[in-house]
């Protein structure tokens, strides 16, 4: 059996259930008024591809925080993978089965070479040495990045850095992953790359993704969308549900995707094309249909 079969079955169990849960979820930073995360009531599917969107201040990098317990509610209650944070050692549990890669993966290095780097979390866990090599081995090969091991990391790319930053993610073999905004230091061949990675680690691996992102084009890939503003839930369900008004979306400062967009201006034009068109593929299908009739 080979180590990425045994990765599988050891950390990616194929379930379908809630593995996160909040109920009047709330956070409030300290000197503020209002509330940064607003009694948030929210299930999320154990496998699935989650995209959080909101402006700047709408609670959704506030609400990954919570997730990974870097803060505590200041009411209500969070679950992550049936893990309730009352205890120091509860937000440890909770932290080994939910990862987080940052915007900026600088601020996740903490060693001079790639392997130590990735090995870290795993270290912190108790991982044998024998186990933690094969780990390493393994998410570097995932990541693409083996090459690189012995590399220094302050030496890589922006984007070489966001997969080593992942690779120390997946090495603990988390069961959710949340990536805040972690494309938008990026170009856009770099933005494409980790999104298809994290794609490929949920289709492949189970993996439940949070993708908290600005990028619209990325969120209609996602199997689910959920849109914050002021802290609240305004908008909760598929990609073509949420993007299917573009008007409605800009009431929260977001704009739908291009191909939403298009399709809108296209219809004033007089085509007529069908509703709940969000993607490239999508609009290149329906084009082809309408030129066939001519």
């Amino acid at each position: 059996m080979t180590w990425c079969a045994n990765i599988s079955v050891m950390g990616f169990e194929d379930m379908k259930e809630a593995i996160i849960s909040a109920k009047d979820l709330s956070f409030r930073y300290e000197g503020k008024e209002s509330y940064a995360v607003d009694h948030v009531n929210i299930e999320i599917e154990k496998g699935s591809f989650v995209a959080v969107l909101g402006r700047n201040g709408s609670g959704k990098s506030t609400f990954a925080k919570l997730l990974n317990v870097l803060i505590e509610p200041t009411e209500g209650e969070i679950s992550v993978c049936s893990l309730q944070p009352k205890t120091e050692d509860d937000a440890f549990a909770i932290r080994q089965k939910c990862g987080m890669v940052f915007q900026n993966p600088d601020n996740q290095m903490v060693a001079t070479i790639v392997e130590e780097d990735v090995a870290f979390g795993c270290e912190n866990l108790g991982v044998a040495p024998g186990e933690i090599v094969r780990r390493v081995d393994w998410s570097l090969r995932t990541v693409g990045m083996e090459e690189y091991r012995k590399a220094a990391p302050h030496m890589l790319s922006g984007g070489q850095k966001q997969r080593i930053a992942i690779a120390g993610v997946i090495a603990m073999l988390p069961e959710v992953i949340v990536f805040d905004e972690s494309t938008s230091m990026l170009d856009p061949s770099g933005r494409q790359d980790i999104f298809d990675l994290a794609m490929r680690l949920n289709k492949e691996n189970n993996v439940t993704v949070l993708w908290i992102t600005h990028f619209m084009e990325e969120a209609a890939k996602c199997d689910r969308v959920i849109v914050m503003d002021q802290g609240r839930v305004k908008m909760d369900g598929t990609a073509r549900e949420v993007f299917s008004d573009p008007k409605k979306i800009e009431k929260f400062g977001l704009e739908a995707p291009d191909m939403a967009k298009l399709a809108e201006a296209l219809r004033k034009e007089g085509l007529d094309l069908k509703d709940g068109i969000i993607t490239v593929d999508e609009m290149e299908v329906e084009l082809c249909r309408l030129l066939s009739k001519i």
